[in-house]
């Protein structure tokens, strides 16, 4: 008892600090950007919400909170050992890495005279962050303790930025939903921390266990608020008005193809025959990660079908095959199966983004091309070079996000 409340503590004066720390660097750096004037508008009369900038627009940000908090807070908890005290873990998670993002994010985008500015689109930009975050801890729930989980915050959001900034500031790759930045980069950065904390000493009956008692109602209300949000989470970034309709309906076909993808593979894969409402969630967040890059792309209906479609069937040949691999041989035991539902998912959609960036020509995206490839509107680069720039972004990422995850392990 002595060692718990020693770990009790520990906590609580790693919350104060941090917290302490964060005031005093709000306190210092950060402001809000000045208002808009709204006297222009008030003279012409047929000014609407669509000539201003769409990040302030209340419902997108909503959205995407909404998704971060409790899209991801409940998908990674209800696979933790203890049903709802996963999700403490996650709130906790995402109350530091906001803060936090927003900090290392204003540092590295919006740092003007020596302060950090801060607006709505911040606030969207560190909840990408904070998703990137949580789904790394998918790969190490019920192993750490809440004192790692902050450090692993703490670590991981440094070092999303830094890969974020890399890929979109320096390499002007366009990643609107997040395929690389926030899946492939959470999925891989998770797996390595769980890599350098194997306990080979774990129960293999324990995990057995953990497998057979899902809290179902985690994974029902999960899999609805991504339905819900997660085509408004897709398109929080895209650049303008004209530009969401797009991801939204790409990501809503492709989420309904790999529901269908899953009722054709369980069945044959698995001996029980009742689908869980588990593997229904995991075909829908591996939609959502394959569409994360290419959802504001031209994907054509029927290409962001088949693209969910074949999304839709890595999770159940995941779980089948490839889990127990990286469990017996690689010694990484990913609690939550991050690797079938982020980092594949992830990785495939960084691809179909850079096929897409090859294709692209001005004639098909008409006046959308500057919105989606600033660079290749402008003539400063061809469309195979921007493909070029996106399929680089590809071993950027996976060499961030394993050599960060050692560190952090």
């Amino acid at each position: 008892s002595g060692h718990t409340i020693t770990s009790r503590l520990q906590l609580c004066w790693l919350c104060f600090l941090l917290q302490i720390l964060t005031i005093i660097l709000f306190a210092v750096f950060v402001r809000y950007s000045p208002e808009r004037s709204s006297g222009i508008c008030s003279q012409e009369l047929n000014c609407s919400w669509r000539d201003q900038d769409l990040g302030f627009q209340p419902p997108r940000f909503r959205g995407v909170h909404l998704q971060a908090l409790l899209g991801f807070g409940l998908l990674v908890a209800f696979l933790g050992r203890y049903g709802p005290g996963g999700v403490t873990s996650s709130i906790l998670v995402v109350a530091f890495g906001i803060q936090w993002a927003v900090l290392i994010q204003g540092f590295s985008y919006s740092f003007q005279n020596g302060k950090i500015v801060v607006g709505a689109q911040s606030m969207v930009s560190a909840d990408f962050c904070t998703a990137a975050v949580l789904i790394s801890t998918g790969a190490v729930l019920g192993r750490v303790n809440p004192i790692q989980m902050l450090l692993l915050t703490l670590l991981g959001v440094t070092l999303f930025t830094l890969n974020e900034y890399i890929l979109l500031s320096l390499m002007g790759v366009s990643d609107s939903g997040g395929s690389l930045t926030v899946h492939t980069f959470g999925a891989y950065f998770g797996l390595m921390v769980s890599r350098i904390l194997h306990q080979p000493h774990m129960d293999k009956r324990q995990e057995e266990e953990d497998r057979e008692h899902h809290p179902d109602v985690f994974a029902v209300v999960g899999t609805i608020y991504l339905w819900i949000f997660w085509p408004s989470f897709t398109s929080a970034t895209t650049a303008r008005d004209t530009a969401e309709p797009w991801a939204v309906l790409n990501t809503y076909f492709s989420m309904a193809a790999s529901t269908l993808a899953t009722f054709v593979l369980f069945p044959v894969l698995h001996e029980e025959g009742t689908l869980q409402m588990v593997q229904i969630q995991d075909a829908t967040l591996a939609s959502a990660a394959m569409m994360g890059m290419a959802g504001e792309m031209l994907v054509t209906p029927f290409g962001a079908l088949t693209a969910g479609f074949l999304a839709g069937l890595i999770p159940p040949l995941g779980f089948r095959f490839l889990t127990p691999i990286l469990c017996s041989r690689l010694k990484i035991q990913d609690t939550c199966g991050v690797h079938n539902t982020h980092g594949l998912p992830g990785v495939l959609g960084a691809l179909l983004g850079t096929l897409l960036a090859t294709l692209a020509t001005a004639d098909a995206y008409s006046g959308r091309l500057e919105l989606v490839f600033p660079l290749v509107a402008q003539g400063s680069r061809t469309a195979t070079d921007q493909g070029l720039c996106q399929l680089c972004a590809l071993p950027v990422t996976l060499l961030l996000s394993t050599l960060g995850g050692c560190l952090t392990g």
